[in-house]
């Protein structure tokens, strides 16, 4: 392709944030959305791009493209999973191996809500509301109507906000205060401190995919939260529990002989923890190479 204009390195190193964040917003997968990404690079390298005039706008829909392909048939392979379904633990922060753009959508609880949606409704959503496409960008995924394009993101839009208005709130320091107690509270088997820092109605879910031993219904109740809680704490206590960036939000990785056991995400309302994600299935471990080589620092923030 003589005179075709490729991206050079950075430009490329300037959109790949926008590429892999738009297919981890719509996949909920770090694996998944690293394929993505580097199918559109490959894309890219080989297509003639001197009439594009906006490559990030380019970019992204290639992926969201790529990303709905995977997303309809990952709405089948989900039917068949083992047990609760989480989001694959998204490593922000400093010790991200890679920058990633961080808003609330990359959050374990928005991307729980945004599961709930169909998958058009999903891509329309994270395409406009959260990279700000125009519709007819969004019409190049879909194939569909501009008009049809804007219902589906406005339908995904309220069924949002309804969501988003019945998650708990937390600063970001309260959070980080909330899983330092619960961190000392889980090591030292500490039943009484476990049932103060849970809600009485705290939910308590578990991802294995059938890889590993993991509660396949959530359990209800913070006084018998705290009870699992401690037996587990001492049928697999943890080599170490550090406190690491997850998705924006603080959270809590767990270590057991030598790699990577679990990590754990919360919902806090009032100073007690709602609800707790634990994700235990190794082969969602593998955005998280940055800090199994090494410790996390203490405190990212």
């Amino acid at each position: 392709m003589d005179g075709a204009r490729v991206p050079g390195p950075a430009e490329w190193e300037e959109h790949r944030p926008a590429v892999f964040g738009v297919a981890y917003r719509l996949l909920g997968s770090v694996a998944d959305a690293e394929d993505v990404t580097q199918d559109v690079w490959l894309r890219a390298a080989g297509a003639d791009l001197r009439e594009v005039t906006d490559l990030r706008a380019w970019l992204v829909t290639v992926a969201a493209r790529r990303a709905y392909d995977i997303l309809r048939s990952a709405r089948a392979r989900r039917e068949s999973y083992v047990g609760p379904w989480l989001p694959e633990p998204l490593l922000t922060g400093p010790d991200a191996s890679e920058p990633v753009l961080v808003d609330e959508s990359v959050g374990s609880a928005m991307l729980l809500v945004m599961e709930e949606l169909k998958p058009p409704e999903r891509v329309a959503f994270v395409l406009h509301d959260v990279f700000g496409l125009e519709y007819g960008r969004i019409t190049e995924v879909l194939g569909c109507s501009p008009a049809a394009a804007r219902q589906l993101a406005s339908r995904a839009r309220r069924r949002v906000a309804r969501a988003r208005s019945s998650l708990p709130r937390a600063s970001r320091s309260e959070r980080e205060r909330v899983l330092r107690a619960f961190r000392a509270a889980y090591e030292q088997g500490d039943l009484d401190g476990l049932i103060a820092l849970l809600h009485p109605e705290a939910v308590y879910v578990t991802d294995g995919g059938g890889k590993v031993v993991a509660a396949r219904k959530p359990i209800v109740g913070g006084p018998r939260v705290a009870e699992v809680m401690v037996r587990v704490s001492r049928r697999w206590r943890a080599d170490r529990i550090d406190l690491v960036e997850v998705g924006g939000e603080p959270a809590l990785l767990l270590h057991r002989e030598g790699r990577v056991h679990s990590v754990d995400t919360v919902q806090i309302a009032d100073g007690r923890i709602t609800a707790y994600h634990r994700v235990l299935n190794p082969e969602k471990f593998r955005g998280l190479r940055a800090v199994t080589t090494g410790r996390a620092s203490s405190s990212p923030w």
